[in-house]
C-alpha cells in the first residue's frame, strides 16, 4: 500500500506593537508548526523555531512556508536540526519558502542545512520581496548524500530555484537543476566535485568597505567560501564535503554582517547548541 504523503503549510505574521516585535499571528495545516515564539534578546526582535514533527521529506510530500513582517518588526527563524529528504520511489518533494518583509522590517532566515538523500527528488524554492527599507539576512546549505555515513548522492535530483525581490528590483536570481552526471556537479565553476554548497545573502543597507574585508578575511575550516558585493546585495558562497563547516562559516560571517544590516549584536539562537 503506498505511503500517504504529507501537505503541510504553515503562515506566521510578525508586527511590532508598543515597542515590541511579536508574533502575531500563525495558522498552520498538517505538519509543520511553531511551537513558541521567544524573546532571548530582549523585546526588539522575535525568535521563532519552525518545525517539521515528521523528521523528514519523503516523495509526494509539500511543505509551505509564509512569513510576512509588519513595518518595523525584526524576526529570526530557524530549524531545530537539519531538514532530510529521503529517498523517493517516483514522486517529487517540494518546499516553498516566501518571505514578505515591510519598510523597517528585518528578517533573518536561518535554518539548519538541508541534507538529500541518495534517490531523493527534491524541489527547493525560496523567494523574499523586500519593500523600501527593509533588510534581510538569509541562508540556504545543502548536503548532497549523507556523507558522514559515505553515502553518495548517485541517484535522484534536486531542482533549486532562488528569488531576491528589493522596492521592486529583482536583486538575485538563481536556478538549478542538479543530478548525478550533470556537469555542475564536477565543473569547477560548479560544485567541483564537492557535495556541500550553500549560499549566504544580505540586503537592505550598504555594507562598508571594512565589514566586507571582515567578511573576505573570514574561510571555512574545510572547504572553500567566497564574499561578493554587488549593487544593494551581498553574497557568501561556500563549497566543499562538510555540512558543519558550511554552517559554522556562515554563522561567523553572520556574526560580522548582523550588526552591519540590523545594528544589533549577533546572538546565536539557543537551539543552534542543543
Amino acid at each position: 500500500m503506498p505511503q500517504a504523503s504529507w501537505c503541510a503549510s504553515l503562515a506566521l505574521a510578525f508586527e511590532r506593537r508598543d515597542g515590541r516585535s511579536i508574533l502575531a499571528s500563525r495558522r498552520h495545516e498538517g505538519p509543520l508548526v511553531v511551537q513558541k515564539s521567544l524573546h532571548p534578546e530582549g523585546d526588539d526582535v522575535c525568535h521563532a523555531i519552525v518545525v517539521h514533527p515528521p523528521g523528514g521529506i519523503a516523495g509526494g510530500d509539500t511543505l509551505d512556508l509564509d512569513v510576512r513582517a509588519g513595518e518595523s518588526a525584526h524576526a529570526l527563524l530557524t530549524t531545530p536540526g537539519a531538514t532530510k529528504w529521503y529517498r523517493s520511489a517516483g514522486p517529487w518533494a517540494s518546499q516553498r519558502v516566501r518571505l514578505d518583509v515591510a519598510a523597517g522590517a528585518i528578517v533573518e532566515w536561518l535554518p539548519q542545512e538541508t541534507i538529500v538523500f541518495d534517490g531523493a527528488l527534491a524541489s527547493l524554492r525560496f523567494e523574499a520581496n523586500l519593500a523600501a527599507g527593509a533588510k534581510l539576512v538569509a541562508w540556504d546549505i545543502v548536503c548532497l548524500g549523507r556523507t558522514g555515513s559515505g553515502e553518495r548522492f548517485a541517484r535522484g535530483r534536486v531542482r533549486l530555484d532562488t528569488r531576491i525581490v528589493h522596492d521592486g528590483r529583482l536583486l538575485w536570481v538563481e536556478r538549478g537543476d542538479l543530478e548525478p552526471g550533470s556537469p555542475a556537479l564536477d565543473s569547477p565553476v560548479g560544485l567541483g566535485g564537492h557535495s556541500v554548497f550553500g549560499t549566504l545573502a544580505a540586503t537592505g543597507c550598504d555594507i562598508a568597505d571594512d565589514v566586507l574585508a571582515g567578511c573576505r578575511a573570514v574561510q571555512p575550516k574545510h572547504g572553500e567560501g567566497a564574499v561578493t558585493r554587488m549593487p544593494r546585495i551581498v553574497l557568501a558562497r561556500y563549497r566543499g564535503d562538510d555540512g558543519e563547516s558550511a554552517r559554522r562559516y556562515f554563522t561567523d560571517l553572520w556574526r560580522i554582517l548582523r550588526p552591519a544590516v540590523a545594528a544589533r549584536p549577533s546572538i546565536e539562537p539557543r537551539i543552534w547548541r542543543t
